[in-house]
């Protein structure tokens, strides 16, 4: 990770969804409505329970997430939504991988090369970028919420792999098989988690120039605007 701190990240998407909370409540439900499909309580649907908690972090009201639920689990009338993954590259060479839930392909990469090309980015073939990440659970808790040692005595106790001291916040990492059991071991010690994801891990994070920087954040607002687009991941070591 070479000290990569992923809560700047993390920070950044939260002020995007108090500033775009329309859109972003959009994105969520339209996953809850593909994750309710294989059934509606989430007490059996363990995608669609997840969802849901991202849903109430977002302060998504519970009226719109229950509709989105039953549109989901009544099929009817609902789009044949499916999860793809692009991979890119972004201005200067940065890795990105792109993660989408479209009804139509062909609309989705037309969208993300016209704004991938404006940033000096473009659509990369596949393999391309990926071998450069790897698939992990993150998990973030603030500091102050617990100790140290703790959060190790529970979380590498439930399988997780690593704990990181990033100073404000402490990073749990874990296969993504485990996430859901670590998660939930932290959750039964009633340590306060701030954060919690399946992401992408790059191998080495790289620095952009100012004007890289510039391009960077305006291409990662471009993205965050399109309705497809659910996350996006890079190497790029941005400055909070």
């Amino acid at each position: 990770m070479a000290g990569h701190s992923h809560w700047n990240n993390i920070q950044r998407r939260k002020g995007a969804v108090d500033k775009k909370r329309a859109k972003i409540w959009g994105k969520i439900a339209k996953k809850i409505m593909v994750a309710a499909k294989r059934g509606g309580d989430v007490n059996m649907n363990l995608s669609l329970r997840y969802i849901v908690e991202e849903a109430k972090a977002a302060n998504m009201p519970k009226d719109t997430i229950q509709k989105a639920i039953d549109k989901g689990s009544g099929a009817a009338g609902t789009d044949d939504f499916e999860n793809v993954t692009y991979e890119a590259y972004g201005p200067g060479g940065v890795a990105m991988i792109l993660e989408a839930l479209t009804d139509n392909r062909t609309r989705t990469a037309g969208d993300l090369r016209t704004i991938l090309d404006k940033s000096g980015g473009n659509l990369a073939t596949s393999g391309a970028v990926s071998f450069q990440f790897s698939k992990v659970g993150l998990i973030l808790i603030r500091s102050g919420s617990t100790t140290e040692e703790k959060l190790m005595d529970v979380a590498l106790e439930a399988g997780a792999q690593d704990v990181i001291n990033q100073g404000e916040v402490f990073e749990v990492h874990t296969a993504p098989t485990n996430f859901h059991k670590v998660k939930e071991a932290i959750d039964h010690a009633k340590i306060a988690i701030e954060n919690a994801q399946l992401t992408h891990i790059a191998a080495t994070y790289v620095t952009p120039d100012g004007d890289t920087t510039t391009k960077m954040n305006r291409l990662l607002d471009a993205l965050d605007d399109n309705d497809d687009v659910q996350n996006v991941f890079h190497n790029a070591e941005l400055p909070a």
